[in-house]
């Protein structure tokens, strides 16, 4: 029962940053997206956690009746993305997986009356959400196993909720150092494919969807920064999940039930500039534990 979470972050994926520097840095207007500098920085952020496990919560695997965790023990192909196979394509991956830990969720979740299941199938695809994140973090040269949990289309968000809380106490129960990613954007509408953008530079914030999405995005992160998450989620049904965010939101939603739902007071810290994607707003947010720890105590 001394398990624990050491380290939680929003996470960008976007498939933008997988492309060549020399691309990403003309689509910049001379400069790179600063999500990928973000990146870095969340690198040494896990390493000073010395996290055992990572679980990515993935805002591209949708699934039906169950929040579904892959339990398998190793991760190996080639990955080629079928919605913009143009350039997200090759992409070697060869991770490990924890067995142990999904199975723990589902037994956890069985116990409850839940809806958290484990699978485990040799022929299950990968998504970018999880291979992007891998790449960029270095998952793979660091060696540390990832658990990859879907975003069940045909739930309420309280039932995200619920599942990030049965994650966290199987976490509790594990005995393990677990880092916990939401991988995805904020609001997360797409600008038309004939849309002239409103900045050079690609990445700029006025090149998102629209302004009132920017605005809920920005507000969004300065209740993060402060801890303010029971805010969030009392907003979360009338306001944000309208916009819409990302996946109905299920990849913060989850990490935030993991953390303690309105109980958690994590403050977060920026690790990136806000960003334009296609029109969907992007940041990379990380969550400290010690906040967390101290707001549980108070």
């Amino acid at each position: 029962m001394d398990g624990k979470v050491v380290g939680a972050a929003l996470v960008s994926h976007h498939p933008g940053l997988m492309q060549c520097e020399e691309f990403r840095v003309l689509q910049g207007a001379g400069r790179d997206s600063d999500l990928i500098a973000g990146y870095s920085r969340l690198r040494r952020k896990i390493t000073e956690v010395s996290a055992q496990v990572v679980i990515i919560f993935d805002s591209h695997w949708f699934t039906t009746g169950y929040h579904l965790v892959d339990g398998g023990a190793h991760y190996r192909g080639m990955y080629t993305s079928d919605e913009m196979p143009w350039y997200l394509h090759g992409v070697p991956y060869d991770y490990r997986g924890h067995p142990e830990l999904a199975s723990l969720i589902e037994s956890v979740s069985r116990e409850r009356g839940g809806y958290n299941r484990a699978i485990s199938h040799p022929d299950l695809g990968r998504h970018y959400a999880t291979i992007n994140i891998v790449k960029q973090l270095w998952l793979e040269r660091s060696g540390i196993p990832v658990v990859t949990v879907s975003s069940c289309q045909n739930c309420d968000w309280h039932h995200f909720l619920e599942s990030g809380e049965t994650i966290g106490e199987a976490v509790r129960r594990s005995g393990l150092r677990v880092l916990l990613l939401a991988s995805g954007a904020l609001s997360h509408k797409f600008n038309p494919i004939d849309w002239k953008p409103n900045n050079p530079r690609i990445f700029d914030e006025s090149n998102v969807s629209c302004p009132e999405n920017m605005a809920s995005d920005k507000a969004v992160i300065e209740l993060f920064l402060q801890g303010h998450h029971r805010e969030v989620l009392d907003r979360w049904d009338s306001e944000f999940r309208r916009l819409p965010w990302e996946a109905f939101g299920a990849h913060y939603l989850q990490m935030a039930g993991a953390l303690g739902g309105r109980k958690c007071q994590a403050r977060g810290e920026p690790l990136s500039a806000y960003e334009n994607a296609r029109g969907t707003g992007n940041v990379h947010i990380w969550f400290d534990m010690e906040t967390q720890a101290a707001g549980a105590v108070g």
